[in-house]
């Protein structure tokens, strides 16, 4: 059986329902979402599946287990996305693990587990600027007080969710019980060029890398760019350099850890002045707490040592804060001896971006499988992963399924 054909029919099916005509754009609790959601699931019921929509808009498709309300091995990934987004990111994830039940149904296969397959309704947080909705609400981890988060329009989620039909009243309900969950697994694009550097198809994620924002700010003092002299200034651009540059140095060379400045606004922001204030982020990631919590401490040392030798004002503030999800080992194993079996060197990676899993990861044992995709391009139209990757993608992810059927 080839896996890869179909999948890819199905995510180019998927791509064309979109908000913007030449796009691929689908934000949470949108008409554009609803068709995705309606079309997933009628391929979840072909795939011998039942399929419903959860309170906070989650598909879930479900192949039942030897006893009614077994617990059950959970597939997913996310069917929204970003804005002008690539056709993999999140909806490869879904449609291979449809794909994978499809195989299972089809040859009879029992399973001492049922099989869930999700599509999660927000991870990416267009809309709202409150990532991981979907899970979050699956995991039963959702704060709710995100309820009153508007988009640019001023709608707020509670009131998006009423427009599309759900109530935001039994928002809760999406909350799954531990008992209910035995593993998570997710297939996904790598959005990163390791595999495709190491000529590999698949590789298996040690970890989701954990990741702190901050909202930084510098102040020096305003001046005439042709009249103050260079000695003395008090110049927050060129502190706020010298601060960036401290972020690469720091990261720069050490595995895993990586540091974005993403935004600087100068101000006053004219040709003929010295720029008095600063506002600049830092993004800071790394697979392991500890190593992400040192470089951090370093950056900030650092960052005190430029503003106090340029007089300049320090301050931030932290705008996110997620701990690292690391991959359960005994589930990682269970994929790596499906990849050995599928004729694949086990390769092993972290995530540096985040995903559904993270929140899972507080419900159940979570374990990811990386699809290479090309030039480790993602959130882009230009997204693209082969379909032979697709093909040992899905191939090691139904060996996983069936290995820990084996396990019982």
């Amino acid at each position: 059986m080839d896996f890869a054909p179909r999948i890819q029919a199905r995510l180019d099916a998927l791509a064309a329902i979109s908000a913007e005509p030449g796009a691929i754009t689908r934000l949470y609790l949108t008409p554009e979402q609803a068709r995705a959601s309606a079309l997933v699931m009628g391929w979840m019921r072909e795939a011998g599946m039942s399929a419903r929509l959860d309170a906070a808009g989650n598909v879930i498709g479900r192949l039942e287990g030897p006893v009614p309300g077994s617990p059950a091995v959970v597939i997913g990934s996310h069917l929204d996305t970003v804005r002008d987004a690539g056709r993999y990111d999140g909806p490869l994830g879904v449609v291979t693990g449809i794909a994978c039940v499809a195989a299972l149904a089809a040859s009879g296969t029992r399973l001492p587990f049922a099989v869930e397959v999700v599509g999660f309704a927000d991870e990416e947080g267009t809309r709202f600027a409150a990532t991981l909705i979907g899970s979050r609400a699956f995991a039963g981890t959702f704060d709710p007080d995100k309820l009153a988060c508007p988009d640019g329009q001023g709608v707020t989620v509670a009131q998006a969710l009423r427009a599309a039909g759900f109530d935001p009243e039994r928002f809760h309900e999406a909350a799954r019980r531990r008992s209910e969950i035995l593993a998570y697994l997710e297939l996904h694009i790598e959005q990163g060029p390791a595999l495709e550097r190491a000529g590999l198809a698949v590789g298996l994620v040690t970890a989701i890398s954990g990741a702190t924002r901050l909202a930084v700010t510098l102040e020096g003092e305003a001046g005439h760019a042709g009249t103050v002299a260079m000695d003395g200034r008090r110049d927050a651009l060129a502190g706020a350099a010298a601060c960036v540059l401290a972020v690469e140095a720091r990261c720069r060379g050490e595995a895993g850890l990586v540091g974005t400045v993403g935004s600087l606004t100068a101000s006053p922001g004219a040709v003929n002045v010295i720029p008095g204030r600063v506002a600049f982020s830092l993004d800071l990631r790394a697979p392991d707490d500890g190593q992400r919590a040192a470089a951090l401490a370093d950056i900030a040392a650092a960052w005190r040592s430029i503003a106090a030798e340029r007089g300049l004002a320090l301050a931030w503030r932290t705008t996110h804060d997620a701990p690292s999800v690391p991959c359960d080992p005994a589930l990682a194993e269970r994929i790596a001896a499906a990849m050995a079996a599928e004729g694949h060197p086990v390769f092993r990676l972290p995530s540096g971006a985040g995903h559904d899993g993270m929140a899972v990861g507080a419900l159940a044992p979570v374990a990811m499988v990386f699809v290479r995709c090309r030039g480790g391009v993602s959130h882009n139209p230009a997204e693209f992963a082969s379909l032979p990757d697709i093909e040992a993608g899905a191939r090691v992810l139904l060996a996983t399924v069936r290995g820990l059927g084996a396990d019982g």
